[in-house]
Order: structure tokens, then C-alpha cells, then sequence
């Protein structure tokens, strides 16, 4: 998952020329000269005690002085004592007087988390709202309520919170309290018990079952066992048929032992179904595990071999979808129509289940109606368009619908104090309070404005926010809008070096950041194009480039040349075939070596059969959003006849490659 960090200094001024369009813009941005001072003050409020006195009147009627002063009063409840005193005061006032905005509601968290540090249970309590709480502060206001003899109901809210399948160290004095009173009860000991093990989370379970009466835990430890080591377990039910498991434990413990050993569960299989006793109803879902783990390995054969074990009660839209795509990889076009055919309406109507069915039925034989299948995909605008447009050999276009903007009214949300607030906290590069101020401002925006909110984000140069709000409003065919090309000049230095087109670069840098030059990944990618520091510093080798330091890969001028290099060096590796060559950009170049094919394949139907969701996903919408990065270019239909090129098995040297490199 992306996230975000600051910029430095100078990647700021980069921004803020970006957002503002640069020098002739700046003579209208009145907030300039007071944001620069806010920013040093903001960054001196958090490690030292200034005084307020001394702020100029510029400074106090600047639209972001409330941040500056929730800084300096949550650093001076980070010194308060235990008693009451100034620093509460402020808090009090502040809160009181920006109650429902966002930086309100920000002191008011810190505030009550110093109250309970300090344990001042009445004012915690007076202010405590139950409603926005966290899991934390919740747990704290039920010691404040034991504290105070505020009791009733107490032992149901704390009952409530005890079934989080979650350690909660805040809420440990309360449940001490409901042991206290004789009210952890066994049953609800067992219900957090299982919650923790449906949730995956055995080490957890076992710790909490320790408070239950040993033949009352004893299942429970069996199911945490077979989660943590299904082999042994499941060898140990096959060794002993008489072995008393609950059912809900033993599923789990095979659909594990599925998950992590695919050999394992195959090998043990019918002996698993002897021992046990299944019938074919209660076999079912064992079965259905293994087929769905055989499908993500691509060994279909064996997969529809177990599905056909699967009873049609047990068979949910994902089974549905694995099942079809086991049958498109080998090739069982057959099959794969009476799949698509008994799938439920809603499921069979998507434009991924259309045109299969129009691949089918062109493979069996009836190609008119195949033809109207797939006009009918045409009509969609995404990766199955794109498909379908390369079977009937017709270029594709997307179908714009334009949002229009209205002016006036962008103006006069552009005035909204919230909205003002959150683009001079964009300009400040504080982007989660900027987002917290968008969406306070969006909420309280009639309907009709909210879809021109949109024009205001890609005003403002905030794309990501353009785009997510969009996406909100289930608004997405407006491409001029929402396929902006802020970064014509790194991106044409990156094509020049790679021999890339300018189009993939950008669409790869869509779907990675969103044009978030911070952009920053659970992993550590970073930047525009999402390069790890040891990728870029290894690419950067390759291509004779300086090696670049982590913070230099959110620079776009350092950023994008090497993750288009990084790209062309996978698209190479893999003999010139760009769809393999993203889903290792995305995955990993050994994950895609793993899914290639032992022959020749249509494209459609690798990409179909990618096990990962996010890297099937990830390969369709970069392709759609090639095409329409190419549409806006040339505002021409768009051959695609080019990606039915058939995805061709690794070459020896490639593996090799793969292997040396280790990556």
C-alpha cells in the first residue's frame, strides 16, 4: 500500500512552482510571503516552546494559524504535569472553539491521550466522544469511567470491545475490572477466542484461551495448531480417524495446508477423505481449496480434476472465476462457456465474462454471435475493450464524457474557508491534514458541487485528489481531466534514454502514484515510477547513471529516467513482451518468471490467469491507460492488434539472467 512522506526543502519549491504555475501566478498567490513564515514557525512549534505574543497580525489572520497554534499546544501537553494547568486551558479553549474541524478534532485526540496519561479522569470524560474515538482512547474511557464509579452498562461496552480479535493493551485495566466482577465470562473468553482464529491470528488465540478451563480451550488450541503447523496436524487426523476436531478447525487447518503446500495436500488427499469419513457434500470444500490453490499455480489440469468435486452450493464468484480461468489455460473452450453460462447474472454481465464468452463462442464454432459478444465489450472502456477491438482487428478509441466545468461555482468553492485551508496546507507540503480539510470541506458541499470539486483539485495541480474524488463520484471518461501530463519534460528525457513511449512512462507512473512526486509504498518504493532505493541504485549502474541516494528517487528528474530504465531492462529480459515485463515491474521479475507459460499463449489469457489480483489488475489498467494516453496525443482510434502477440515461454539465458541476478 502507498503512502506518503515529506519533501525537502528544495523538491518543496519544485511543488509549489508546479502548483501555483510558477513565476506568473506567483504575483496572485496573496498568502505567499506569510506561508514561508508559518512554515518556520510551524517547524519551531513542535520542538520548542515561541511565544505567541510575538506573531505578526499577518501571521494570526493567515488561514492555516490554527495548526500553528494546535502545534505549540500539543508540544506543551507533552511537558505538563500531572495536575491541571495552562497547557488544558489552551487545549480547552481550542477545542471548544474549532470543535468540528479537523484540527480541532486533532488537539482534542492529543488532549485526552495527555488527560489519561496523567489520569485526569473528569475532564477526559467531559470531553471524550465516543463516537470519533479510537480503539485506544475507547479503552481509556472505560478505566476513567471504573475511576469515577460511572459503572453502569460499563461491563456490556467493555464486553463489546473485549471481542476485538486484536491485542488491546489500553483496554487491559478494564478487563481486569470484568474479571474483578466476575463477568468474563467463559463464553465471551471463547467468542474473542474464535474471532482471533477466523481472523488468522493463532498466536493471539492461544494466548487468550490460557483464560478458559482446560477441556473448554482444548478444541480451540487444536484449530490455533492446525493454522500454525497444518502438515503435522493433518498427518495427525489421517494417523488417528477417531480424533475428535471441530469441522469449522479442520477446514482451516486444509484450506492452510492448501494455501502453503500444494504437493502436501494432493499427496494426502483421498487418504485425508478416507480417514475422515468425508462424503462428496462434506468433501467438497476440501476439494475446492485444492483446486483453487492448483488454479493460482497454473497446474489446470489438476485443478479442474478437483473442481469437478466441488458441489454448487460451495462454488462463490471467485471459485467461479478460478474454475474459468483453469479451463481458458488449458484451453477447454467447452468448458469454459458452461462455466460462464452458469454463472449468476450480475457476474456473467461484467465486460471480463462477456467477452470470454465471446472467445468461446468464437472457439466453438459460432462466430456472428461472437461478434456481437464482443461489439458489446467494445462498448466498455478497459482492458477487455482493448481485446476485443484486437479480436474484431479494430482500432479502439475511449468515450469521453465530459464533465464541464462551471466556473463561478469552482470559484466560490475555491473561497470555502475548509478548501482554502486545505490548499495552503498543500502548498505547506502538509498533505494528511490537507486531506482531512478536503474532505471536511467535500462533506459539506451540496451534490451539484461535489463533481466540481474535481476541476478544483486538477486546479490546484493535486491529481491524486482529482482523481480519487472522480473515483468517488463514479465519475471516469472524462480523460483530459483525469489523464494530466505534468511531466513532459522528465518523461521525454526517460522515452529518449529507453526507447520507451512517452505514453507507457506516463502510464505507469498513473497507476504507481497518481503523479505523487512523494509518493512512498509499505515496501519503500518510492517516487513518481515507485523505485526501490536497491532497484534504482542497481539500474542507475547499469544505464551509467549516479548512484542515487533513497531521498533522490523523489526527485522526478532522477525518478522517472530510472524507473523507465528499470522497465526496459524487464521488457528486454523478457524478449520484448510488455505485458510480462509489467507484472514483474509490479510483482517482481521472479514472480512473472513463475508465471510464464510451458508454450506459446495467447496474451489475453495469461493476463487472465495472473494469481496475483493486484498485478492481474495492475497489467489491464496500464494497458487501458496506454491507449488512452495515445488517444489524447494523436486524437486518433488506437491500433491494438499489437497485444495479441502470443506470450512466448522464458528463454534459457533469460532464466539465467534471473537466477544470477536474484532479484
Amino acid at each position: 500500500m502507498t503512502r506518503f512522506r515529506p519533501m525537502k526543502s528544495s523538491l518543496l519549491a519544485l511543488t509549489l512552482l508546479s502548483l501555483i504555475g510558477g513565476t506568473a501566478l506567483a504575483a496572485k498567490d496573496p498568502y505567499k510571503r506569510t506561508r514561508e513564515v508559518f512554515q518556520e514557525a510551524y517547524e519551531l512549534a513542535s520542538t520548542q516552546p515561541t511565544d505567541e505574543k510575538k506573531d505578526s497580525e499577518a501571521l494570526r489572520n493567515y488561514p492555516l494559524y490554527p495548526y500553528l497554534q494546535a502545534a505549540r499546544i500539543k508540544r506543551a501537553l507533552g511537558e505538563a504535569t500531572d495536575e491541571l494547568g495552562p497547557a488544558d486551558r489552551s487545549a480547552e479553549t481550542f477545542v471548544s472553539y474549532h470543535e468540528r474541524e479537523p484540527v480541532g478534532r486533532d488537539v482534542r485526540g492529543a488532549w485526552l491521550t495527555s488527560l489519561a496519561t496523567r489520569q485526569q479522569w473528569q475532564p477526559f470524560m467531559q470531553h471524550y466522544r465516543d463516537a470519533s474515538a479510537s480503539d485506544s482512547l475507547r479503552c481509556q474511557s472505560f478505566t476513567a469511567r471504573i475511576a469515577l464509579g460511572q459503572t453502569e452498562d460499563l461491563s456490556l461496552d467493555i464486553a463489546r470491545q473485549w471481542l476485538t480479535p486484536v491485542s488491546l493493551p489500553d483496554c487491559e485495566q478494564a478487563f481486569a475490572w470484568m474479571r474483578a466482577q466476575n463477568a468474563m465470562t467463559p463464553e465471551l473468553i471463547e467468542q474473542r477466542v474464535r474471532r482471533a482464529l477466523e481472523n488468522n491470528n493463532p498466536s493471539f488465540a492461544k494466548q487468550i484461551a490460557t483464560g478458559l478451563p482446560a477441556d473448554r480451550a482444548a478444541p480451540l488450541l487444536r484449530w490455533a495448531a492446525l493454522l500454525e503447523n497444518p502438515q503435522k496436524q493433518i498427518d495427525a487426523l489421517i494417523g488417528s480417524p477417531a480424533l475428535e476436531v471441530e469441522p469449522k478447525a479442520q477446514l482451516a487447518g486444509w484450506q492452510r495446508l492448501a494455501r502453503i503446500d500444494r504437493d502436501g495436500a494432493v499427496s494426502r488427499y483421498e487418504r485425508f477423505v478416507r480417514a475422515r469419513k468425508l462424503t462428496e457434500e462434506t468433501a467438497s470444500p476440501y476439494a475446492l481449496a485444492l483446486a483453487l490453490g492448483l488454479a493460482w499455480d497454473r497446474r489446470s489440469e489438476e485443478a479442474l480434476d478437483y473442481f469437478k468435486r466441488v458441489q454448487l452450493k460451495d462454488f462463490d464468484d471467485m471459485a467461479r472465476e478460478w474454475h474459468a480461468r483453469a479451463a481458458l489455460w488449458t484451453g477447454d473452450w467447452k468448458l469454459v462457456a458452461n462455466i460462464i453460462a452458469a454463472m449468476p447474472d450480475q457476474q456473467r454481465s461484467l465486460a471480463r465474462w462477456r467477452y470470454w464468452a465471446a472467445r468461446a463462442t468464437e472457439k466453438n464454432g459460432d462466430p456472428k454471435l461472437a461478434r456481437q459478444l464482443y461489439e458489446s465489450v467494445l462498448a466498455e472502456d478497459n482492458f477487455y475493450s482493448i481485446m476485443a477491438g484486437a479480436r474484431l482487428d479494430r482500432p479502439v478509441s475511449p468515450h469521453p464524457e465530459k464533465l464541464p466545468p462551471d466556473q463561478a461555482q469552482v470559484e466560490r468553492m475555491e473561497q470555502l474557508p475548509p478548501m482554502v485551508r486545505a490548499r495552503e496546507l498543500l502548498l505547506s507540503d502538509m498533505r494528511n491534514q490537507a486531506n482531512s480539510e478536503w474532505s471536511f470541506g467535500f462533506e459539506q458541499l451540496m451534490d451539484s458541487a461535489r463533481t466540481q470539486s474535481i476541476h478544483l483539485a486538477a486546479r490546484w495541480g493535486w491529481y491524486d485528489q482529482a482523481i480519487a474524488t472522480a473515483t468517488q463520484q463514479r465519475v471516469f471518461n472524462d480523460y483530459e481531466l483525469l489523464y494530466p501530463q505534468p511531466y513532459d519534460a522528465e518523461v521525454l528525457t526517460a522515452a529518449k534514454l529507453t526507447g520507451l513511449s512517452p505514453q507507457l512512462i506516463y502510464s505507469v507512473m498513473r497507476q504507481e502514484s497518481l503523479y505523487r512526486r512523494d509518493a512512498y509504498s509499505s515496501a519503500g518504493a518510492r517516487g513518481l515510477l515507485q523505485m526501490l532505493p536497491e532497484t534504482a541504485r542497481r539500474t542507475a549502474r547499469k544505464w551509467n547513471k549516479p548512484r542515487p541516494s533513497p531521498d533522490d528517487l523523489f526527485n522526478p528528474v532522477i525518478n522517472v529516467p530510472l524507473g523507465a530504465a528499470n522497465l526496459r531492462g524487464l521488457v528486454d529480459r523478457f524478449g520484448g513482451q510488455t505485458m510480462v515485463a509489467l507484472a514483474g515491474y509490479n510483482a517482481g521479475p521472479n514472480a512473472a518468471a513463475r508465471w510464464m507459460p510451458p508454450e506459446s499463449l495467447d496474451p489475453d489469457i495469461w493476463v487472465e490467469n495472473i494469481p496475483y489480483n493486484e498485478t492481474r489488475n495492475y497489467v489491464q489498467r496500464i494497458l487501458w491507460h496506454n491507449v488512452v494516453f495515445s488517444w489524447l496525443k494523436t486524437g486518433e482510434p488506437q491500433k491494438v492488434d499489437n497485444w495479441l502477440a502470443r506470450i512466448a515461454p522464458l528463454s534459457d539465458s533469460a532464466v539465467l539472467g534471473l537466477a544470477e541476478e536474484g532479484t
